[in-house]
């Protein structure tokens, strides 16, 4: 599997005040993500690279053995993964992705195995040869847990070759991706140094795909070695790959984006993808601009496999048409994900969008169109999120607001509080002094309450359109009123949906409060005021 992180003993990057680069963090981006990932299609992929066979030995770490100073590990049980070039494409059928694979495999049991996993994962092997001159890749982990903590890897033994495939194998696995290849909407190579992705295999792929219009996306090996990609889209090398590919010590911000040139230059890229494990990605494209992408601080299980995970989300992201910083957010999200795991784990979309979800938005972030909001609510449905609406004007935001704003958030999942625009308050007939806030200010007042998720401005004096779009699973209105009150009960319980009264705070109302402050100078307001609190 690929790594996240390629030193762990590294000092953190230094930023500097003279940084060319962008610093963004995931929050004020986190909607307009949640946006792509639910347009990311279900695209084709192509996948070249070295296939690897994982098998996992899960035990109790008790003692050191009385044969050797080593640490005697229980067996509880054992676990085959897919590795390498056939996790990308177990990560692409997570991601929701058609897949093609192709690669080498050995004529023997382990590469059966391989196989047979492939399929299960719905994976077209129709490219993966036998090679009966080359076993079958196989890592094997012996993987503790110690006084019931966390379980961490004791040690890893590999059965490989690493020459390059011969000349004849060679050709026809070439012959066998230009037949498909047309077939495909992005080709992804994962180069593993087992020596199935040669320079002649490599160059005529790339040079048929580009010529074919497609995307062609490179994770290269941990030598760094990068000429047999040259005239590619983009590489995803880690911080040490591309100080082997650069020779330049990535010790800076600044480091990787001259680096990120270099390689878009050297090799022709339209842009690079340095991944930076805890200190995020920095994103260069061909014309020299770059951007250095923050990533969520997590916390790490096991960086096996998050490599991988960034590939795959980049491939599926550029089927979709997604320009190279966006893929970058997506990619950070997801290998973030996949570094709370232990072992390798498929992230899925659901996995993606439950974490944007989660993550702190800005109130700007929470206003948002109707349009916007349906496709949000059918992600969080997906989620199996309980969608909770209440509408209102909202006028002045007072305490009997926030009390059953608070209230209604405890009842599902997500609130979401429609607000009549301007021109439905004043067809309310509130008087021609109301609305006291214009629309905008009063949906980020709401938005800034930490019980909402979502405001949404309608204009229609009733909320039946709303209610008949987002049809969310319970409508509640706070300040007295019977549930048969409510307005669009009818609606809602039509289609099976919960209304609910909540409770109110007794003498306090918009109306009234506006009334004490248009009688402030009256003595006997004034006095009421002050009785009220």
């Amino acid at each position: 599997m690929k790594n996240w992180r390629a030193d762990t003993r590294r000092s953190p990057i230094r930023e500097t005040a003279t940084s060319l680069v962008c610093r963004k963090g995931m929050r004020a981006v986190s909607y307009h993500l949640i946006d792509l990932v639910q347009n990311l299609g279900r695209p084709r992929i192509l996948v070249l690279g070295d296939l690897i066979l994982d098998r996992y030995t899960w035990g109790d770490a008790e003692r050191i053995s009385q044969e050797a100073p080593v640490i005697l590990l229980r067996e509880r049980s054992r676990e085959v993964r897919l590795g390498g070039a056939a996790n990308v494409a177990n990560m692409l059928r997570g991601l929701e992705a058609d897949v093609t694979l192709a690669g080498v495999i050995g004529k023997d049991s382990d590469g059966s195995e391989l196989r047979h996993e492939l399929e299960q994962r719905g994976v077209d092997c129709r490219a993966v040869l036998v090679d009966p001159d080359r076993p079958t890749t196989v890592k094997e982990r012996f993987i503790g847990r110690a006084q019931q903590r966390h379980p961490h890897q004791i040690l890893r033994v590999d059965r490989e070759v690493r020459r390059a495939l011969g000349e004849t194998i060679a050709e026809t696995l070439l012959q066998t991706l230009l037949a498909v290849l047309e077939e495909h909407d992005c080709v992804l190579i994962s180069d593993y140094g087992k020596g199935v992705c040669t320079a002649g295999v490599c160059q005529r792929l790339i040079q048929a795909a580009r010529h074919a219009g497609l995307p062609v996306i490179v994770d290269p090996s941990s030598s760094g070695d990068c000429r047999n990609f040259a005239g590619a889209t983009a590489v995803t090398p880690n911080r040490m790959e591309t100080k082997r590919a650069t020779g330049r010590e990535i010790a800076r911000i600044e480091d990787a984006v001259a680096a990120g040139r270099r390689l878009c230059a050297d090799l022709g890229l339209d842009h690079a993808f340095i991944t930076l494990d805890s200190d995020g990605m920095v994103v260069v494209r061909s014309d020299g601009s770059a951007e250095h992408l923050a990533t969520r601080k997590r916390e790490v299980y096991d960086i096996t496999g998050a490599g991988d995970m960034v590939l795959a989300t980049i491939g599926v992201g550029s089927a979709a048409g997604i320009g190279p910083f966006d893929l970058a957010r997506l990619a950070n999200v997801a290998g973030g994900l996949e570094v709370e795991q232990v072992g390798v784990v498929a992230i899925s979309r659901d996995d993606m969008l439950a974490d944007l979800f989660a993550a702190e938005r800005t109130t700007a972030d929470k206003v948002c169109s109707l349009d916007v909001l349906e496709k949000h609510v059918a992600a969080r449905r997906r989620l199996g999120n309980r969608i909770v609406l209440t509408n209102g004007c909202f006028d002045l935001l007072h305490v009997g607001h926030v009390t059953y704003l608070q209230q209604a958030a405890k009842e599902g999942d997500c609130l979401i509080v429609a607000v009549n625009s301007d021109a439905s308050v004043r067809q309310l007939g509130k008087g021609t002094d109301r609305p006291v806030f214009a629309q905008d200010q009063r949906a980020a007042m709401l938005a800034a309450l930490e019980a909402v998720d979502y405001v949404t401005v309608f204009e229609e004096s009733t909320p039946h359109a709303l209610l008949a779009r987002l049809k969310p699973d319970l409508l509640v209105k706070g300040g007295g009123y019977a549930p048969h009150e409510i307005v669009g009960h009818e609606l809602v319980a039509s289609y099976g949906g919960q209304v609910k009264a909540l409770a109110h705070v007794p003498g306090i109302s918009s109306t009234l409060v506006l009334e004490q402050v248009r009688n402030f100078k009256d003595p006997t307001a004034t006095k009421a005021i002050r009785k009220a609190g």
